[in-house]
């Protein structure tokens, strides 16, 4: 990790600027996404990624299970997309869940099937980084209708 980049865990404290980053993608979140990202990061585990000392990243993550969790949410400021800064954030997690016994991690996120350009990066960021699209579930519970979810996974162990 470049000495400038680092991952942390999410403090209280980081709640306003991961709302302001979260604001600015407005191509991927809703405006109740900032509410809920703090509510889940209290809950679950959470990280910042900092560059500089400044948070220009954020994951939140639920265990589901002993052996098993998914990444809530993910996001990095607009101006440090496609700088490998989401890779290395998502690294860290996923290592950090490994360490802690995870097996398998899932992500959701809006199927191809919706014809929602913005969302063929986020599809092709999981994918780069070891995520297997197993399903498509429309409509998914908590999801507006209309909003295909592309369920994704990725072994971090052998689960047999």
């Amino acid at each position: 990790m470049s000495a400038m980049l680092a991952v942390r865990p999410f403090a209280a404290g980081d709640a306003a600027t991961v709302a302001v980053i979260i604001r600015g993608l407005p191509d991927y979140f809703t405006d109740d996404v900032p509410e809920r990202v703090e509510s889940d990061a209290a809950r679950h585990e959470a990280w910042v990624l900092t560059d500089s000392g400044t948070v220009a990243g954020f994951a939140v993550a639920a265990r589901k299970s002993p052996g098993g969790a998914e990444i809530l949410w993910i996001g990095v400021e607009a101006a440090r997309r496609g700088r490998g800064h989401g890779a290395l954030l998502l690294g860290h997690v996923l290592d950090q869940l490994a360490a802690a016994g995870v097996s398998v991690v899932a992500a959701k996120t809006l199927d191809a099937s919706a014809g929602y350009r913005p969302y063929e990066a986020t599809r092709a960021f999981w994918e780069r980084n070891g995520f297997v699209q197993v399903d498509t579930i429309d409509p998914l519970p908590g999801w507006r209708p209309g909003n295909p979810a592309a369920i994704y996974v990725a072994a971090l162990r052998p689960t047999r």
